[in-house]
């Protein structure tokens, strides 16, 4: 049947005069039964065959000239759309008022009768309308139905039957292009399964599996708005493991011009499927803490900085002084500021954080309140070979800053720190909690209040795991793992920059936040279902090869979560890491000691002194491995 339809709407397009010509066809015949329907059989004698066609030449010829002036023929039929209907309607009633302007002029000029009666104008305006948005909107379906492509696999189901489910089924059927077929929709209402959609039936949520496996679906579009995770992360799955492709309607403040848009429905990402429930802040708390106040950020144009930054925006805060030694993100950062807050009371700089006069004297021009620390060395095998410069920025850089806060005032200093702190095997780790015990044993003598957060891997920063696979999965591959078992937390950048900003506001100083990360996550279960996402199939279209942990790796991470290990908050992300304090003096002396074999390029005494500073340091995958034996 599509072949023979096919053969009727081909792809070479309707020449436009074979169109004008349908459509004068199509107002003879309306006249004709516009008469018939005005006087039927019985009474058509009372006009004279002369009436008659002075009739059908006047409508005709208003119409005739009225199509060519306004070009209704130029259009391509196969492309009709709602705008060129109402235009054709708009064009009809412009000729039927231009017939009644006829008629009134003869009327009351020449006192002749009405060259053509109303009724007959309104009968034949209505005919003809009718007749010429019927024929345009039929061959539309049809050409459309024709050309659809053949798949074996070009069905696809809507999980949501409520008001964005039935959005979705419009938007994709406004597509005329569009290479699939909507069969129904999938929904966990009991009141609405076995009911129908235009058409459509609703399926039950737990018949999925089994829709996924007899109705040879494509797609399945997820179209219910604030879904909870567990519940969209179920149905992922259950389409990877079936090799269906999952999609998600973007949420409403993101359609274009309040509409939506069948290509703005975009593929599940897995960071949707890693993502967490929202978290419940106590925004009063964060407006209070930061309200009228001078804000410092470093690492400003980091992942993590610049989350913190935009997040602020949404603050009342007095001032907003950013730092980052990044030329190109810092740029950047400040276009997006630009778009995202009408508040221009950020200024920036490009600097490090080590050099103690451009530190000092941005603190003595602008004296800010609270700064929020987030500039660092994080890269575990780059810090394992280059360690000393971990030392300078993660340690020395961060004393600077804290040395600096106690002198000119600062009340509260929130310094992003790691998990990798925890029982550290690497430099990197090591150097951040030097800079953790620092900062703690400093709040035991200053009013400024010193606070640590503490999580894992987020996801999407700069250098994280996921833009890596993505970026080898694009390559075709291989994926590389660095070990079978090796798992990981992790977070989101807005969610990890919220809680810091909230333990933040209920800091008192002296403590080590850390975040509930969640499950641990075995990355290569993570790259498994980034390949099934990207529609490539494992061991077939692409392969994952294991490297081997690298220098300072840890095949585990840790974030001292447990109850033995930490209090409780208000807030039950946050808890409070238990750990014993540490003396100023001690502290300032291991870390000058630290230094001075820094400065004499003494690497092996270096990290000797960090292990003798940090007693749970141990070594893996590295050189320094031989200090701790």
């Amino acid at each position: 049947m599509k072949n023979k339809i096919r053969k009727l709407f081909p792809q070479k397009v309707v020449p436009s005069g074979f169109v004008l010509t349908i459509d004068i066809i199509i107002v003879v015949i309306s006249t004709l039964l516009a008469i018939l329907f005005r006087h039927n059989y019985h009474t058509i004698h009372v006009f004279t065959e002369h009436k008659i066609i002075i009739m059908f030449v006047t409508i005709l010829l208003v119409r005739s000239i009225s199509f060519v002036i306004f070009k209704t023929h130029n259009n391509v039929l196969r492309y009709t759309s709602v705008s060129d209907l109402l235009r054709l309607v708009y064009i009809n009633i412009i000729g039927s008022m231009i017939i009644a302007v006829i008629n009134i002029f003869i009327y009351s000029v020449l006192k002749q009768q009405f060259v053509v009666p109303f009724s007959i104008v309104l009968l034949e305006f209505i005919i003809t309308t009718f007749l010429m948005l019927f024929y345009r909107t039929l061959i539309n379906a049809l050409y459309s139905d024709s050309h659809r492509l053949d798949n074996v696999r070009n069905h696809i189901l809507i999980y949501g039957a409520g008001e964005l489910g039935f959005t979705t089924l419009h938007s994709i059927n406004r597509d005329l292009q569009r290479k699939y077929d909507i069969i129904g929709f999938v929904d966990d209402d009991p009141q609405k399964i076995g009911k129908k959609i235009e058409g459509l039936p609703i399926y039950a949520g737990k018949d999925l599996p089994i829709l996924l496996e007899s109705k040879n679906i494509a797609h399945i579009i997820i179209a219910i708005e604030n879904m909870n995770v567990e519940k969209r992360t179920a149905i992922a799955e259950t389409c990877l493991n079936h090799h269906v492709k999952t999609l998600v309607v973007p949420p409403v403040q993101k359609w274009i011009n309040g509409e939506l848009s069948f290509k703005q429905i975009k593929k599940i990402r897995i960071e949707d499927l890693l993502s967490r429930e929202p978290i419940q802040m106590s925004d009063k708390q964060i407006q209070k803490f930061l309200l009228d106040k001078t804000i410092l950020v470093t690492g400003a144009a980091g992942s993590i900085g610049s989350e913190i930054v935009r997040q602020l925006t949404n603050y009342n805060y007095k001032q907003m002084i950013l730092i980052d030694n990044a030329e190109s993100p810092m740029y950047f950062l400040e276009l997006d500021l630009k778009n995202l807050s009408t508040k221009n009371n950020y200024i920036t700089y490009i600097g490090n954080i080590c050099h103690e006069k451009f530190m000092s004297n941005i603190f003595e021009t602008y004296h800010p309140n609270v700064v929020f620390h987030a500039a660092a060395y994080k890269h575990v095998p780059l810090m394992e070979k280059n360690p000393m410069q971990a030392i300078e920025v993660n340690v020395l850089g961060t004393k600077n800053l804290a040395d600096l806060s106690v002198k000119n005032g600062v009340e509260k200093f929130v310094m992003i720190s790691t998990d990798k702190a925890v029982n550290p095997t690497s430099i990197m780790g090591a150097s951040k909690r030097l800079a953790e015990m620092y900062v703690q044993s400093l709040n035991q003598k200053s009013q400024c209040k010193f606070i640590t957060t503490r999580f894992g891997n987020v996801l999407g920063s700069n250098g994280s795991i996921i833009p890596i696979l993505k970026q080898q999965i694009e390559k075709g591959g291989p994926v590389t793992i660095t070990h079978p078992e090796v798992t990981r937390f992790f977070m989101t950048i807005p969610e990890a920059c919220e809680l810091v900003l909230q333990a933040g506001s209920m800091g008192e100083g002296g403590e080590i936040y850390v975040f509930d990360m969640g499950k641990s996550v075995k990355i290569y279960d993570l790259a498994t279902k980034m390949i099934h996402l990207s529609g490539l199939e494992l061991g077939k279209d692409i392969q994952i090869v294991f490297t081997g942990l690298r220098p300072g790796e840890k095949l585990y991470e840790e974030v001292l979560a447990n109850e033995e290990n930490t209090s409780a908050t208000q807030n039950d992300k946050i808890k409070i890491a238990k750990v014993q304090p540490y003396n100023y003096d001690d502290i300032c002396q291991q870390i000058s000691d630290i230094a001075t074999a820094m400065n004499n390029h003494d690497e092996m005494l270096m990290v000797k002194l960090m292990k003798h500073a940090i007693p749970e340091f141990k070594s893996q995958n590295s050189k320094f491995e031989i200090l701790d034996e």
